[in-house]
């Protein structure tokens, strides 16, 4: 089995931690990390305590839920909360940051943003980034780093679709099936 680098290690756990996510508009994780060592962790929901969209529904003003805690200031505020500093440290999150967590970001002293997959990327926030020298970076995470059968998974699938065009099923069918396989495995057709 290939070792996953550390950028995947850590990323990973930011997937893990958006599983915790009681957002239903989307899923964020956020691992903090200094020295190669993980120093806090968060996900988007309520506050400690108080009513969660997915029991209530989100509290949405102006197209954004006003009940939600991002998933990156709920790491820095874990931090806050504990005394751990942040200056330097380095941060991997699900998704790019928005322009207010960028904000807190920055001032928190955050160096490098890690993040997996863009999302609504405000110009300003990428700016900002430059102007205060945050680096940031994609990281690609690789299928098998979180579950080691998934190119099996994805042949045996594969496999299958070849055999049902050779029973004759219909292109429309084959279609239909290959998005659902896709969805299943978040590739996109």
């Amino acid at each position: 089995m290939a070792r996953i680098s550390w950028n995947q290690y850590f990323m990973a756990q930011s997937h893990l931690l958006a599983l915790r996510s009681t957002c239903t508009r989307l899923a964020v994780g956020a691992t903090i990390v200094r020295d190669k060592r993980i120093i806090a962790g968060g996900y988007n929901g309520s506050i400690a305590g108080g009513v969660h969209c997915i029991d209530e529904g989100c509290y949405v003003i102006d197209n954004h839920c006003v009940r939600t805690i991002h998933a990156e200031v709920n790491a820095l505020l874990q931090c806050a909360k504990f005394g751990v500093p942040t200056e330097g440290a380095e941060i991997y999150v699900t998704h790019f940051p928005c322009l207010h967590c960028c904000k807190s970001l920055i001032q928190a002293g955050i160096k490098v943003v890690y993040y997996a997959q863009d999302y609504k990327n405000h110009p300003y926030a990428e700016e900002l980034f430059k102007q205060a020298n945050v680096r940031t970076e994609k990281v690609v995470m690789a299928e098998d780093a979180v579950d080691p059968d998934f190119s099996a998974k994805r042949e045996l699938f594969d496999e299958l679709l070849i055999k049902l065009e050779a029973t004759g099923t219909t292109k429309e069918e084959l279609l239909n099936y290959s998005e659902k396989i896709d969805k299943l495995f978040e590739r996109k057709v």
